[in-house]
């Protein structure tokens, strides 16, 4: 049955009439962004508690008025403040296996399915107002503050090390304990505290005396409390449990997902779980598309760079290459490419290892070596479901790059990575695959290098006088550098005392001119074609670093470690 409107609802319960509910809709669509009950509160034509109530008839919940309900502490005890916040519930009550918690936004219901997820119980939703949400979790956990330390000295105390050590696997032990209420806490705060943090891996490790955990934010390991090494393997089975993976296979690679919705927004989990000399080791890459928006103008181009980039992904034919090592943010610039050219008149296509992000208007191909579903044969099919435009995820070998240029002479857009240091050496990475010179410099129009550097925590930015020998590695005359201001982060809370927070990036953008085309025919060298380019004016990676450190955006020791000296 189809769910009744909330301006209908108001209407049915007496505080808006036909007219009124009108207004509001006329004036909804002035700010696409507010819901209709904050509309009709805003026009003063109904309360907040009305619209809590209409909600409530809406969504078949009741309704709770925080601010007069007495809330246990073994109930507080179920949910942390991390997933209170994330999540903008609070737990009000618990009956049997039934926990009751206000919702500030009943229509996510997904929440309540992840909360299920995480406690092991039956979770329902009741509507209360959002002020008082946010005001009710601030009140009841100002004392609870969430700590992984504790959650790992109850687990510490509820277990006798001895016992467990040295007992072999017990498969049905290691269920129960993987569903036993300290081990899902414990999971549950590490999996929110590293979405929260914008994490884009979570590792657990094992090793013969000890079980690390480390979460790399900013592109950078940091390691949380351990927990004893002897809840290794129940740890790992509540995550296979989680990823729906065979909990009894412990020697052969596994691949599964975790779907989260955190705050309304979908977060995906992909887990692989190795076995290692001590134990399953396991990594989660954390897909949060509210971390990485995929917009050309949210990624740190320059103004200049950025022009002419957009000049290229606009024409009819051609490759355009984003290299740079692992992890420099190529898969986030091309998505963002494509979701630019993304409209009801271009067709696009990709084939991707692993596809990353599911974006509506583009057929995405995932690749499958086991039944042999490999780049170059995915791309052979592409080609016959006419295709204006073609992402294919990287050129790896020269069956690839010959039909991706094959692709690009027939009329297609191509858009592929490469794995090179800079952009000049993309040229000779193709022509080592066997690439012959004159389809080089017939297909491919731009090559674009980029790497990403940590940004200066803002709050705690201190201006600082670099050594003579830091500014040498900059390969600057000192003077020269010393007309500049530079800084470092102190370490604050917000960027947990690392100094960083969040990334920028570098780019280097090649075109192929008719000048650099000659270059490539004659087989030039790469640092000939480099110089060249430079006199054309392009910026290397070392020289867009500089302008972010002399902008107070990054550090000195970033660009040094991100760049690499032929680049002066």
């Amino acid at each position: 049955m189809a769910q009744r409107r909330l301006g209908q609802i108001l209407v049915d319960l007496g505080y808006l009439n036909e007219d009124q509910l009108w207004d509001v809709l006329e004036e909804q669509k002035q700010s696409p962004g507010e819901v209709i009950g904050q509309v009709a509160v805003r026009m003063g034509l109904v309360t907040e508690a009305q619209v809590t109530e209409a909600l409530a008839e809406q969504f078949g919940m009741p309704v709770i008025n925080l601010p007069e309900t007495t809330i246990a502490p073994k109930v507080l005890e179920m949910v942390t403040q991390t997933m209170a916040e994330i999540y903008k519930v609070m737990p009000v009550s618990v009956k049997g296996d039934v926990l009751t918690v206000a919702m500030a936004d009943p229509k996510n219901l997904a929440a309540l399915d992840d909360l299920r997820n995480f406690l092991g119980c039956e979770v329902r939703g009741a509507v209360s107002n959002p002020h008082d949400v946010e005001q009710a979790v601030a009140k009841y956990y100002a004392d609870k503050q969430d700590s992984i330390e504790d959650v790992i000295s109850e687990l510490s105390d509820d277990d006798d090390e001895d016992n467990k050590k040295g007992r072999g696997f017990d498969l049905a032990g290691d269920m129960e304990a993987a569903n036993e209420a300290p081990i899902r806490k414990l999971l549950n705060m590490v999996l929110l505290l590293a979405i929260k943090d914008q994490a884009s891996d979570i590792h657990f490790e094992p090793f013969e005396d000890e079980f690390k955990i480390r979460v790399r934010a900013d592109g950078v390991l940091y390691e949380m409390v351990p927990p004893p090494r002897h809840l290794a393997n129940a740890i790992v089975t509540r995550v296979k449990v989680m990823s729906e993976l065979d909990i009894a296979e412990r020697r052969l690679p596994q691949d599964g997902r975790i779907e989260l919705n955190v705050g309304g927004n979908p977060v995906d989990l992909r887990v692989s779980i190795l076995p290692t000399l001590h134990g399953e080791s396991v990594v989660m890459r954390v897909l949060d598309r509210t971390v990485v928006q995929l917009d050309l103008n949210k990624i740190g181009m320059d103004a200049t760079t950025l022009s002419r980039f957009r000049s290229f992904i606009r024409r009819p034919n051609g490759i355009v290459l984003v290299t740079g090592p692992t992890g420099s943010g190529k898969t986030t610039t091309l998505y963002s490419a494509l979701s630019e050219l993304n409209d009801i008149e271009t067709k696009i296509i990709t084939t991707e290892d692993p596809i990353e992000y599911d974006i509506d208007g583009l057929i995405q191909v995932p690749i499958n070596p086991d039944i042999e579903v490999t780049f170059a044969t995915a791309l052979r099919a592409i080609l016959r479901h006419d295709p204006d435009t073609i992402l294919v995820g990287e050129i790896r070998d020269y069956e690839t790059a010959e039909i991706a240029v094959q692709s690009s002479l027939t009329g297609h857009l191509v858009f592929s990575t490469l794995h090179t240091n800079d952009a000049p050496s993309a040229i000779t990475r193709l022509r080592d695959m066997g690439v012959p010179a004159f389809l080089i410099t017939a297909t491919v129009e731009a090559i674009l290098a980029q790497r990403l550097v940590r940004r200066i925590c803002t709050q705690c930015r201190t201006q600082f006088e670099p050594s003579d020998e830091l500014l040498l590695e900059l390969q600057l005359p000192v003077e020269q550098a010393r007309r500049y201001k530079f800084y470092y982060g102190k370490g604050c809370t917000r960027c947990n005392n690392s100094g960083s927070k969040g990334r920028s990036g570098l780019y280097e953008l090649l075109e192929v001119t008719d000048e650099i085309r000659d270059m490539i025919s004659a087989e030039a060298s790469v640092d000939d074609i480099r110089n060249f380019a430079r006199s054309q004016g392009m910026t290397t990676l070392r020289e867009a670093g500089l302008k972010l450190i002399f902008d107070g955006v990054t550090t000195i020791d970033e660009v040094v470690r991100e760049t690499v000296v032929e680049d002066v």
